[in-house]
């Protein structure tokens, strides 16, 4: 005796004098939650004859059940394959099971392209933020990066359905984000930034890989595999013959080693002049670089606690905003005097340029960056950021004049294999 069923519901009902049209559908003697792809007196979700169907019964290769009996009914709703049962072909009308649709040339190089959009943000603001220099101040810079992002990115998640934090766990969730990955990694990277050379500066920051692979190993369970550990060396030594100057280069492994008495680099003529000759830890540029790299690394691990109280997407919206206003306190109280006048001077191109480093630089980068740190592989995402300075070198290159040298590009060569092999050894577990 043949049993049809009544869709999501409770209840069979007697079958009907087309008995020769079968019924594929889930049945139980108890009755309960009975789901049907067909009815005898039709679909009621009509199966295609060359697609999938809608339905697909958890460890059983067809979505087909028989109906015969109770015994098998029972065996295919528990897994197990009814006995006897036939497999049909699609030309039988039975639904065939469902596949899911193979992503399409254009929405992989979509997911791609917003994959590392941060770091090409990132590093164009770099040099949007070096046209800046002489109308702005570093700190007002800072700032001004995260206050418009944050207001910008808070509204777009609230439009979006997004929902606000709610309890004081999630607030301080959000302060504690705020204080470590806004406003100690915007003002460590600030005050580095005017005592040291951009390019050793560029490779301290863009470094913070190497402490996310650890934190995430430790913390997380991410394993690290020979090609990891391979890809982060080489990252960090593509990034040095990308941007540190070849004297600083040649005469630091004869300093350590002893082998020549070598004079100092004049890092003050590299640097602009900004490079302090104290003996104090706290006027050396390179520390306050890696106090901003550390910074970094922290709010890269630290989204996977706070995305448990907030959406990630929100909770970086006030991130910056948390963040970014005590930065703008401290500018007004230590830039004060000469932040006026140049603010005055600033031109069109300059708000442009403004906005772009907010809007793009920061609302957009960090938003898209640590969506995907809440879900992904954080080494392999943060390995990424050894593009940064590649794209601040491209875009010099092409809008300031910048001269790329021979040493310059090997150095970004080997930076991109480094990301190709870091990422293929996480992906492989």
């Amino acid at each position: 005796m043949r049993w049809s069923c009544g869709f999501r519901t409770g209840f069979a009902t007697a079958p009907s004098p087309a008995s020769d049209v079968r019924s594929s559908c889930y049945s139980t003697r108890t009755f309960a939650s009975n789901r049907c792809l067909t009815t005898s007196s039709g679909p009621l979700v009509s199966p295609r004859r060359n697609g999938p169907s809608l339905f697909k019964l958890p460890g059983h290769s067809s979505s087909r059940c028989k109906g015969r009996s109770g015994t098998d009914s029972d065996k295919v709703l528990s897994g197990q394959p009814a006995t006897g049962d036939k497999v049909s072909s699609p030309e039988e009308g039975d639904a065939i099971e469902q596949t899911a649709p193979l992503p399409t040339l254009a929405s992989q190089l979509g997911s791609g392209l917003l994959l590392i959009s941060p770091f090409f943000f990132w590093g164009t603001s770099m040099v949007a933020m070096k046209e800046l220099a002489p109308h702005t101040s570093p700190i007002f810079v800072s700032a001004f990066r995260l206050l418009p992002a944050g207001v910008a990115l808070v509204a777009w998640a609230a439009a979006s359905g997004r929902k606000q934090p709610k309890g004081w766990e999630a607030w301080l969730a959000c302060a504690i984000f705020g204080l470590v990955d806004g406003t100690a990694f915007q003002g460590f990277l600030a005050e580095g930034l005017q005592r040291t050379t951009a390019g050793l500066g560029s490779v301290i920051i863009d470094s913070q890989p190497l402490t996310v692979a650890v934190l995430a190993a430790l913390l997380f369970g991410e394993k690290l595999t020979a090609a990891s550990y391979a890809g982060l060396g080489l990252g960090v030594l593509g990034l040095s013959l990308l941007e540190v100057p070849v004297d600083v280069l040649t005469a630091f492994p004869q300093k350590v080693l002893g082998l020549l008495p070598v004079a100092q680099p004049d890092l003050s003529q590299i640097a602009g002049g900004n490079v302090s000759s104290s003996g104090s830890l706290w006027d050396t540029g390179e520390w306050w670089m890696l106090l901003a790299a550390q910074s970094m690394a922290l709010g890269t691990i630290m989204v996977r606690w706070v995305s448990k109280y907030v959406d990630p997407v929100m909770a970086t919206g006030w991130h910056m905003l948390l963040g970014g206003l005590p930065l703008m306190a401290l500018s007004i109280a230590k830039e004060g005097s000469e932040l006026g006048p140049r603010l005055q001077q600033l031109t069109g191109l300059d708000v442009i340029l403004l906005l772009y480093i907010s809007l793009l630089g920061s609302a957009a980068s960090y938003g898209v960056f640590f969506y995907n740190a809440s879900k992904g592989n954080l080494t392999a995402l943060s390995s990424l950021t050894f593009l940064t300075p590649m794209f601040a070198a491209g875009c010099g290159y092409l809008f300031l004049g910048e001269g790329l040298t021979p040493l310059q590009l090997g150095g970004a060569t080997v930076t991109l294999g480094a990301v190709a092999l870091l990422n293929s050894g996480q992906s492989s577990t």
